[in-house]
């Protein structure tokens, strides 16, 4: 569990197929309470953190009267209720001051999640079946995204060129795979964008965070980007497609300049204009 707490969010892969060649650990198929398992294993090991760190900061609160040591001891203590009656922490409502200590332990069930509801590829194209109506309805108490998909057909998609992968995709009667869907939900999940730099010879995409300003996106591929900042050269994703090519979105004047106060938007181009 060590490394799950170095990562942002977490991935859940629930099964909700059947097959009699795929012997389940538990005997039988029931998603929730595979969930369910895995959730009280995580929230034991938070606990685990918690009691630990909780005999050690009190004893400390106790003798300072420090109101930020005190805060811990409430913060933790609070949390630790939470935990023992099957509340993760990603639903427990906490103050700015609170969100502050916790952000130091890494909580496992503090991060958000995300449920892969893994089907038969015969499922693959029908609405959902009764298992991911389940996993979907746990969810929702949740406010966590599901995104269905089959690892079978994820690994068969791994080994073909983009053109194989359309026509696999197609004859399933799919438009997207699996992994774009993931990947889609996960950025939603973490508030994430990208925006798009083209050169000559290649173009690159950047991850950023949504509400950033277009200095400090600069700043993403370099500090003196950032710190040189005169303006952005912006045009987006969509106009291209649609005018089909940098020349005829200028003509439309649909290209612009913006400063360093603008708001960066999913699917931008840009070229940033900088003082070396």
């Amino acid at each position: 569990l060590s490394h799950i707490r170095e990562t942002d969010a977490i991935c859940e892969v629930v099964r909700c197929f059947k097959d009699n060649n795929i012997i389940h650990v538990d005997g039988n198929v029931d998603p929730i309470r595979d969930i369910e398992t895995i959730n009280l294993e995580l929230a034991i090991a938070d606990l685990d953190i918690i009691n630990n760190r909780l005999e050690k900061v009190a004893k400390k609160a106790r003798t300072t009267k420090n109101k930020e040591d005190l805060l811990e001891v409430e913060t933790l203590e609070k949390s630790k209720d939470y935990l023992e009656k099957n509340v993760p922490l990603r639903l427990v409502e906490y103050s700015d001051e609170e969100r502050l200590i916790l952000k130091n332990y890494s909580f496992l069930t503090l991060k958000p999640i995300i449920y892969l509801a893994n089907v038969s590829e015969e499922d693959l194209a029908k609405e959902d079946n009764e298992y991911v109506k389940c996993v979907k309805e746990y969810a929702t108490k949740e406010k966590a995204p599901v995104v269905v998909l089959c690892a079978k057909v994820e690994e068969e998609l791994s080994e073909l060129s983009d053109s194989d992968k359309e026509e696999l995709l197609s004859a399933l009667g799919i438009g997207i795979s699996g992994l774009d869907k993931l990947i889609k939900a996960t950025y939603d999940l973490l508030g994430l964008a990208t925006y798009f730099t083209v050169g000559k010879d290649e173009v690159r995409a950047w991850t950023f965070k949504k509400g950033m300003n277009a200095k400090k996106c600069a700043g993403i591929i370099h500090t003196d980007f950032e710190k040189g900042f005169i303006k952005a050269e912006v045009m987006s994703y969509d106009d291209l497609i649609k005018y089909g090519s940098e020349l005829k979105v200028k003509e439309a004047g649909r290209a612009r300049l913006e400063g360093k106060d603008y708001i960066m938007q999913d699917g931008d181009i840009c070229y940033f204009r900088f003082n070396k």
